[in-house]
């Protein structure tokens, strides 16, 4: 009967073993994108704090430690990079992001999936080599620095129940600008407008909050847009 027991043991484990490196390999398979990122290993908390912020203030999102970019499994090296991550977590984003850390086993070797749930008390700032407090945003693959205007979107009180916006002269030059080129930067609004940039930058955050504008993002910057719904009933209008 003991052997019998450590046989149905032995094949329970291998079977969770096997429906683990399943898991691993499906995830790994879609290659890495909003909500999945790779690193073959962590050599620093700072750096690993800058995927937990873009995750935190986008829609959450699993780093798998010990995944080459190309998806090969190389599993993690020490114990260490275990405690590195919660170090990230809890020492070098501000606030503190919650983190959920899982050991995987794949082909012999050890994963640590680690899951970041969408924050509510956005912005999650990252602390820098300089010492700096940024924050990232996760945008396709990669973590980009979020701008003023992403900070102020973040930072407004989601209980205020209206926002009061006068359509003045920056605002219709705005509007103008647009219907007739597509996007803008914002130190194009802010020369177009002949207005600071703090002003700008306001302007912005209420017409994208009212969902008249809708904010563009890449590796090169930022740009601004009329919403398609805003844009569609112009070009009917005109």
């Amino acid at each position: 009967m003991i052997f019998k027991h450590e046989n149905v043991f032995q094949t329970r484990l291998q079977d969770f073993t096997l429906n683990m490196e399943r898991y691993l390999k499906k995830l790994i398979s879609g290659g890495e994108n909003q909500y999945l990122d790779f690193k073959f290993c962590i050599s620093d908390s700072k750096k690993i704090s800058r995927t937990l912020s873009a995750f935190a203030n986008s829609d959450g999102g699993r780093l798998l430690i010990g995944v080459r970019d190309n998806g090969s499994i190389a599993g993690v090296r020490s114990d260490e990079e275990y405690y590195m991550i919660e170090t990230a977590a809890s020492l070098f984003c501000k606030p503190e992001i919650p983190v959920s850390i899982k050991q995987h086993l794949a082909e012999g070797k050890t994963i640590l999936e680690v899951e970041v749930t969408k924050g509510n008390k956005k912005p999650y700032l990252s602390k820098g080599e300089d010492g700096r407090w940024l924050a990232y945003f996760r945008h396709g693959d990669q973590n980009l620095l979020a701008n003023n205007v992403l900070l102020h979107l973040w930072r407004k009180d989601e209980r205020e129940k209206g926002i009061l916006i006068r359509f003045g002269k920056p605002e219709k030059s705005l509007m103008e600008y647009l219907k007739a080129n597509g996007t803008i930067t914002i130190s194009g609004f802010r020369k177009l407008a002949k207005i600071p940039s703090y002003r700008a930058e306001k302007i912005l955050v209420n017409l994208i909050l009212c969902k008249v504008l809708e904010m563009n993002a890449s590796e090169k910057g930022f740009s601004y847009s009329l919403c398609k719904p805003i844009q569609e009933s112009k070009e009917k209008a005109g």
